[in-house]
């Protein structure tokens, strides 16, 4: 089953996010700007967490999460160790969610229209996955450039 697929997805690549928040050598540095790069590794992971419990958790799993997407990027200095707690938070929430999904749900119009047209939930999920991925490159860049 693709939920299987993209469960998998998810799993690998928010623990490559928590290997990353990890492998900042200063802490500082999670939450550093600098010149043209205007979000921090913290508030992208911030958002990462936001989006994806609110987009899966919340819409999918009814997980009652209630996203507030201006403190994702305006929330500074948060100890590392939260962070990592949010991210594993998360995993257990896309594997719990997506646990619940039929095939013939996974195939159906997602409930929301994110991206501005209708879409299935397959389609929006494998966009999510993207997403996630799309930062997290960000997040590696950002702690090669700025952790000095």
């Amino acid at each position: 089953m693709i939920t299987e697929s993209i469960k998998s997805l998810f799993t690998r690549d928010l623990n490559k996010l928590k290997s990353e928040i990890e492998s900042y050598q200063n802490e500082e540095t999670i939450w550093k700007i600098d010149k043209n790069i205007l979000n921090s590794a913290g508030n992208l992971t911030l958002h990462l967490v936001g989006n994806i419990n609110h987009f899966i958790g919340a819409t999918l799993g009814n997980s009652g999460y209630v996203r507030n997407r201006e403190l994702e990027f305006s929330l500074k200095d948060i100890p590392r160790t939260e962070l990592i707690q949010q991210i594993e938070k998360t995993i257990e929430v896309v594997n719990s969610s997506l646990e619940k999904l039929s095939e013939e749900e996974v195939k159906k119009e997602y409930p929301l229209e994110p991206l501005g047209y209708p879409m299935t939930t397959e389609y929006f999920l494998i966009h999510l996955v993207a997403h996630l991925d799309y930062h997290l490159g960000q997040i590696n860049y950002h702690r090669r450039l700025l952790d000095i």
